[in-house]
């Protein structure tokens, strides 16, 4: 019988598969290929208090789609700094970017060694895609490593994107972590944040928590859910691009809603802001 504990794919070396890793997480919740049995094992424990936990993974990409959308079509970026890029599935931000404005360039950040096996497998194919291995929570590693500057204009705007990846990071300074990177691009640069979100209401509450509990307790042990004053703060001196912090689904959404949105989907939020 096959081993459980193997993806489809072949395992990269260094890769621990006794351990559970976000990108796998994510990609299992996508329903991708490169993933392990521990890294399911999470989400089956979420789905204990929340049976519709992959919702928070659709949300969370289709909200990168339409931003980077909008960002290649509505505005002057042209340069791409995506922290915790993750596994490739259908439409990453360079294949988004890229096909409405070709000489784009997409630099990626992360430091998961099968996310790193797909990264340099990505570079044998797009000049405009660069692949880096990085903490994207030490913002000062990544913005001093020679390729990121080498490959990036700093002078000229550039779209910093944490899709998903704070709500992995426990500590209290997240908006600590921006400021540098806020700091470190040109007025007329943005920001693309999505993150877990505890609406604070008596039902969704008490879900987001759960879910939190959940997470944090999982062989993944991280997945912390925020407030909306919480999230705000992730965008220093910023100013948002209307309608502002909203629910994942509920930013520039590509058409009418035919149903509603369930209680995970409440549960994560997102915005593009705009560095003045």
């Amino acid at each position: 019988m096959p081993d459980a504990t193997k993806a489809p794919s072949s395992t990269p070396v260094g890769v621990d598969t006794t351990r559970a890793s976000i990108a796998r997480v994510y990609d299992a919740a996508l329903n991708g290929k490169d993933n392990f049995e521990i890294d399911r094992e999470v989400l089956r424990q979420v789905a204990t208090v929340a049976p519709q936990v992959n919702d928070l993974a659709w949300s969370n990409r289709n909200f990168l789609i339409r931003a980077c959308r909008f960002l290649a079509g509505q505005t002057d970026i042209m340069q791409y700094l995506d922290c915790g890029s993750g596994l490739p599935t259908a439409e990453n931000t360079h294949q988004v970017v890229q096909r409405l404005r070709p000489e784009s360039k997409v630099l990626y950040i992360d430091n998961d060694p099968v996310v790193l096996a797909h990264g340099r497998a990505l570079l044998e194919e797009n000049e405009n895609t660069l692949f880096v291995s990085a903490d994207i929570f030490d913002p000062d590693e990544v913005l001093g490593r020679d390729e990121v500057r080498e490959f990036l204009d700093f002078s000229k705007p550039i779209a910093v994107i944490q899709n998903g990846t704070l709500h992995h990071y426990i500590g209290d300074d997240g908006p600590q972590i921006m400021q540098k990177y806020v700091d470190a691009v040109v007025p007329g640069s943005y920001t693309v944040v999505a993150h877990f979100y505890d609406p604070q209401t008596p039902e969704h509450s008490a879900v987001a928590r759960k879910m939190e509990e959940r997470f944090v307790h999982s062989p993944m042990g991280s997945g912390v859910f925020r407030t909306r004053e919480q999230l705000l703060d992730l965008f220093p001196g910023q100013e948002l691009v209307p309608p502002g912090l909203v629910l994942c689904d509920d930013w520039w959404p590509d058409g009418p809603r035919i149903k509603p949105l369930n209680q995970v989907e409440e549960c994560i939020a997102g915005a593009v802001g705009r560095k003045l």
